[in-house]
């Protein structure tokens, strides 16, 4: 209907110029800026009164066709403001993956420093503790097998946890006895 009574104004408005005398262009110039400004009320007019029945008010003058027309018009606008809002969504959640990954990343590292950090915390009380009770550290001359923190390829530790069993016991017989002889 608006288009209807815009096609109507323009050519009513053409015809008038055609009518008018070509002498006075002041007039038709008055003329345009009148037309034109009755045009932009009435189709801010129409606007409003849309917007008002976007909002729900005053429904009462539509009809079934023009109800129809509206909810479908306000079906179409939800279906894209939800697209919108699934696309932001799923932006946010792929952005939330990204930092979860690099947080995971960043927690593995630190978990891997805590355990070399307690390695090397265990070793340094090993030496201290040798030291106190023995004089200098001999672990750093010890072999791998010999350390068992060290534990590669399943080395035999029989041998050596006996004669640590000699070394803290000094009741006991060392296991090897050299005899010159």
């Amino acid at each position: 209907m608006e288009k209807i009574l815009e096609r109507y104004e323009r050519y009513s408005y053409a015809e008038r110029e055609l009518v008018n005398d070509p002498e006075t262009p002041f007039l038709n110039v008055q003329k345009n800026w009148s037309l034109e400004c009755t045009r932009l009320g009435e189709k801010i007019e129409l606007l409003q009164r849309n917007i008002g029945h976007y909002m729900g008010q005053h429904l009462d003058s539509l009809s079934l066709k023009d109800l129809q027309n509206l909810e479908l018009q306000l079906d179409t606008a939800l279906k894209r403001f939800r697209s919108r809002k699934n696309q932001i969504m799923y932006e946010s959640i792929s952005e939330l993956q990204k930092k979860e990954k690099g947080i995971q990343e960043q927690n593995n590292m630190l978990a891997k420093k805590i355990k070399e950090m307690e390695n090397e915390k265990t070793t340094a009380e090993k030496c201290q503790w040798e030291q106190q009770n023995h004089g200098p550290c001999p672990s750093s001359f010890l072999l791998p097998h010999q350390q068992p923190w060290l534990n590669i390829g399943g080395t035999y530790q029989g041998e050596a946890s006996e004669a640590r069993r000699n070394e803290l016991h000094p009741t006991l017989e060392p296991i090897y006895t050299f005899h010159m002889g």
